[in-house]
C-alpha cells in the first residue's frame, strides 16, 4: 500500500520540522511538503496534490478556516486540524469543522506531550486519507427547514444496509412515550450535530444528550456553537443536571456519564475516577451513556449513533433495542467514517438506517411537534 501524502501547514517552522519527522516515522506516511500560511498551503496543494493537509486553525495572512473555504471550492482534500488548548482556539476548531475539516488534534501546551499528539495525528491523518470528501460536503449543506410533519427515514431490509427511502410518513412503534434521546458520534461528528441540533424543536418534549469522542477542554465549545445555531437549548452537562425536556445536554470531554433516576426523571452523575481506559477506548463512552440510558428509561430512550470511526455505541444501541427503545444509525451514503453506524447494524442493533439529512425529521416523528 502507498504511503498517505501529507502536506503539514504550521505558521511555527519548529513545528513544521517536529511534525514532519515525527509522522514520517510511520511508514505509512509521508510528507512531501511544508507551508507556513493559509496563501502558501493553497499554492502547495495545487503543485503537489497531497492526500491530506493537517493545518494550523490560527496562522498569519490566512487563517486555518479560510484557508478550508477556498480548499473545499478549488482543491477538495481531506484536513486535519491543529488547535490550541485554550477557549478561543476551541470555537475556532468548531467552526473549522463547519468549514469542513475532517478531524482535529489538541496542540500539546508542553514538549513533553508531543509525542502523544502526534500518535492521534498519524492516525486520524490515515483515517482522513480514507473518507469522502463527497460525504464531507453532504455534512456541510443544510437540510431543509423540518415541515409541520417530518419527512420519512430509510428502513432497514433484512440482509442490507442500504434500503431506499420510504416514501410515506407515519409514526414510529415503540413502548410509550419517549423521554430521552441519546446521540453519540466521533469523527464527522461535530459537523453532523449542526445537521441535527438546529433542527428539533424548542419545545421537545423530551431531553437530549449528545455523546461526542472529543478532546478534554473542546466539548463546551462545541456546546456553544451548537446554541448559538439552535431553537433548543444546548448546555455542556454539569454534575447533577437534570434531564429536562427541551434541553440539549453535551456530555463534557474526559467523563463518564451516568443517569441517577429521580422522581419520574434523572440528573446526570459525572465521573473522571474510571478505571484506566483500554487502547482505543473513550471518556465518555457511547455505549456507557446508552447502556445507563437503558437502565435507567428502557423503552422511553430513543437512540441515534452517527459517523465515526471503531465500535463504540454498537452494544449500547443494542441494549436500548432490547429494552424495547427504537434505534436509528446514519445511513452509510452519508456517514464520513462507517464504523460505529455499521458496527451498529451488523449486530443488529440498528432499528432503522437514515441518511443525515432525515435524521432531524426522523426523531421528531415520535413527537406531535
Amino acid at each position: 500500500m502507498l504511503p498517505v501524502k501529507v502536506l503539514v501547514v504550521d505558521d511555527s517552522s519548529l513545528m513544521r520540522r517536529l511534525i514532519s519527522r515525527l509522522l514520517e516515522e510511520d511508514k505509512g506516511i509521508k510528507v512531501i511538503g511544508t507551508a507556513a500560511d493559509g496563501l502558501e498551503a493553497l499554492q502547495q496543494i495545487k503543485a503537489l496534490r497531497p492526500d491530506v493537509v493537517t493545518m494550523d486553525v490560527e496562522m498569519p495572512r490566512l487563517d486555518g478556516i479560510a484557508t478550508l473555504r477556498r480548499l473545499m471550492v478549488d482543491f477538495p482534500t481531506p484536513a486535519v486540524m491543529l488547535s490550541a488548548h485554550t477557549h478561543e482556539g476551541a470555537r475556532a476548531t468548531m467552526d473549522a469543522l463547519s468549514a469542513g475539516a475532517v478531524d482535529f488534534v489538541a496542540k500539546p501546551t508542553s514538549s513533553a506531550e508531543l509525542p502523544r499528539m502526534v500518535e492521534d495525528l498519524k492516525t486520524k491523518v490515515k483515517v482522513a486519507a480514507r473518507v469522502s470528501l463527497r460525504r464531507v460536503r453532504t455534512t456541510l449543506t443544510p437540510p431543509p427547514a423540518p415541515l409541520a410533519r417530518p419527512k420519512p427515514a430509510t428502513t432497514a431490509a433484512p440482509g442490507s444496509a442500504k434500503a431506499k427511502p420510504q416514501t410515506q410518513v407515519r409514526r414510529q412503534p415503540y413502548c410509550g412515550k419517549i423521554d430521552l434521546v441519546v446521540i453519540g458520534c466521533s469523527t464527522g461528528g461535530p459537523a453532523a450535530l449542526q445537521q441535527i441540533i438546529p433542527y428539533l424543536p424548542a419545545n421537545l418534549p423530551a431531553g437530549v444528550v449528545v455523546v461526542q469522542h472529543i478532546p478534554v477542554g473542546f466539548s463546551k465549545s462545541m456546546a456553544e456553537h451548537l446554541d448559538k445555531k439552535s431553537a433548543i437549548s444546548v448546555r455542556h452537562a454539569a454534575e447533577g443536571d437534570a434531564i429536562k425536556a427541551g434541553q440539549v445536554l453535551v456530555a463534557p470531554a474526559g467523563y463518564d456519564l451516568n443517569f441517577k433516576a429521580k422522581g419520574n426523571g434523572s440528573t446526570v452523575a459525572l465521573s473522571n475516577q474510571g478505571a484506566p481506559l483500554a487502547p482505543g477506548g473513550f471518556r465518555p463512552s457511547v455505549d456507557w451513556v446508552m447502556k445507563s440510558a437503558a437502565e435507567v428509561y428502557g423503552c422511553r430512550t430513543l437512540a441515534v449513533l452517527l459517523t465515526g470511526m471503531g465500535r463504540d455505541g454498537a452494544r449500547g444501541m443494542l441494549a436500548i433495542k432490547e429494552q424495547g427503545g427504537p434505534t436509528i444509525a446514519e445511513h452509510e451514503s452519508t456517514c464520513v467514517v462507517y464504523g460505529m453506524p455499521k458496527a451498529a447494524y451488523d449486530i443488529g442493533a440498528a432499528g432503522k438506517m437514515v441518511p443525515l439529512p432525515q435524521i432531524a425529521q426522523e426523531i421528531q416523528a415520535f413527537f406531535d411537534v
